[in-house]
């Protein structure tokens, strides 16, 4: 393996792609690099010398600006550099539109045909409360079906969405909670729902049922608990006649165009930006070919790199909505008396990430070249083909549970130092680095760390595979290790 890498020819910083000792020479260009410090693995060293206020330059933008003189072979990093961002910007519509490198292959996976013509790549049955109230009810409930009816197939899992709002909410925190559990009743992974009230809520059950205008009256049912003398026996017999309703569900080949992937990333590493997040742009930017959708979101981290998906809009309308999403989250953070680019966390800091700028343009890389068809809001679901950006915060679950939300059927969560969580559709986990997927295979499906030793073609070709085997049926860890959970962005009081 290298020692180092240099990310694009105008940077004036290399990574280090291992633990490097203070003293050890590096060969660049015929430049010999003597190292004046300790350098740990996916952390920036200097190639030159900085004077203060100069640009630290990687992935050929600026991350930030040097606070002291720093010389060459030194650590660039939080004790040395400062990001230049501050405040809300203007923005001019200026499109660079790039040609996508990849050919439709008129490539299939196995997924359940939907009676709207939606695709679901799991069958699953759902209970959604509309409160957190029902929440143990629901677990009841489910208990109880699969022991009277022994084997659920053609349902491959049951599961209760649970969540701990749905009262004692107003204004956005109400919407944003009937529109999310909206989202999950319509979720095309969903073979079944029973949506299961309480009664005296704010989330209204009669009230939310308007909100799903046409859906399947076999799939979808209903039950306020306060109305029924036994709520545990009413919410049995209506799982059963779901169930009954789904008994010739199966697999079936459908086109890759129907496939619908969220991308996010969490606990990242100076690694994130070489490998794992470069596979997922790589691996939307043939979706996209294929006639697929893919989701990009944390709205937070798009920040210092935000002109470049501005520069990506099919045209000016979809500009102005991107420039929307992101003076809108930078107004909350302001709103709430919070510092805009208050990022990034502990976590990536330790793994070699200084400024928001450094994140962010190794986050957005997730999108790849595409460019951008639409912008939705938090708890909109999705409405064109291609490269979507999404209004969520960066917080793993509640951005995860959004994608999945807006119609996501799989979301890819690129992490440089692992996480085990996921959201209530398949979360596949894909490692920066080989020594995460070595330590935590229970919880790492794909290593991207391989790309510092393998072709970027044949690393895409197998995740491309592997996808598709996710897509027709095959487990990943979270769903093995039955993590599964929904997460609500919350903005305001309770009452």
């Amino acid at each position: 393996m290298l020692d180092f890498i240099q990310l694009h020819d105008h940077d004036n910083v290399v990574v280090a792609l291992k633990d490097l000792p203070k003293g050890q020479s590096l060969i660049m260009n015929e430049q010999t690099i003597v190292l004046k410090d300790e350098i740990k693995r996916g952390h920036k060293i200097a190639i030159k010398d900085f004077s203060v206020n100069e640009h630290v330059i990687k992935y050929g933008y600026p991350i930030g600006h040097a606070i002291k003189t720093i010389s060459v072979g030194e650590h660039i990093h939080t004790h040395n550099i400062k990001t230049n961002l501050d405040g809300i910007q203007e923005y001019q519509f200026h499109q660079k539109l790039n040609r996508n490198p990849y050919k439709n292959k008129n490539l299939t996976f196995n997924g359940y045909k939907r009676k709207n013509g939606n695709v679901g790549i799991r069958n699953e049955l759902w209970i959604v409360p509309t409160v957190g109230c029902v929440n143990g009810i629901a677990e009841r409930m489910l208990k109880l079906f699969e022991k009277e009816v022994g084997d659920i197939y053609p349902f491959e899992n049951v599961l209760v969405l649970k969540h701990n709002y749905g009262c004692s909410q107003l204004g956005d925190d109400h919407e944003n909670t009937r529109k999310i559990l909206r989202d999950a009743v319509l979720h095309p992974n969903a073979g079944g729902v029973l949506v299961l009230g309480l009664g005296c809520e704010n989330n209204n059950l009669y009230e939310f049922k308007q909100t799903l205008g046409e859906f399947d009256e076999e799939r979808i049912k209903f039950l306020v608990s306060q109305e029924v003398t036994d709520e545990i026996e009413a919410g049995v017999e209506l799982l059963k006649e779901i169930y009954a309703a789904a008994k010739n569900d199966k697999r079936e080949p459908v086109p890759l165009s129907e496939l619908k992937v969220g991308l996010k990333c969490g606990g990242s590493d100076g690694f994130s930006g070489i490998t794992a997040n470069p596979l997922l742009g790589r691996f939307s930017d043939f979706l996209v070919a294929q006639g697929g959708t893919t989701v990009l979101t944390e709205v937070p981290e798009m920040f210092g790199a935000e002109t470049i998906l501005m520069e990506r809009a099919v045209n000016s309308e979809v500009f102005e909505k991107t420039v929307e999403l992101i003076n809108e989250f930078k107004e909350y953070f302001i709103e709430n008396k919070q510092p805009i680019y208050e990022n990034p966390s502990p976590g990536n800091k330790d793994g070699g990430i200084s400024t928001l700028e450094d994140k962010s343009l190794g986050c957005t890389q997730k999108a790849g070249t595409s460019m951008v068809t639409d912008v939705l809001k938090y708890g909109e679901i999705l409405r064109e083909k291609g490269l979507n950006l999404l209004s969520a915060p960066g917080n793993d679950l509640v951005a995860s549970s959004a994608l999945a939300a807006a119609g996501c059927q799989l979301v890819l969560f690129t992490t440089g130092r692992g996480t085990p969580f996921g959201s209530f559709v398949p979360t596949m986990k894909i490692s920066t680095n080989t020594p995460l997927y070595e330590t935590k295979p229970h919880w790492i499906d794909f290593n991207a760390g391989v790309l510092l030793e393998k072709e970027s073609d044949v690393v895409l070709n197998d995740f491309i595979d592997y996808i598709i085997q996710v897509a027709s049926g095959e487990l990943v860890n979270n769903e093995k290790n039955d993590f599964r959970e929904i997460a609500i962005f919350k903005t305001g009081v309770t009452l």
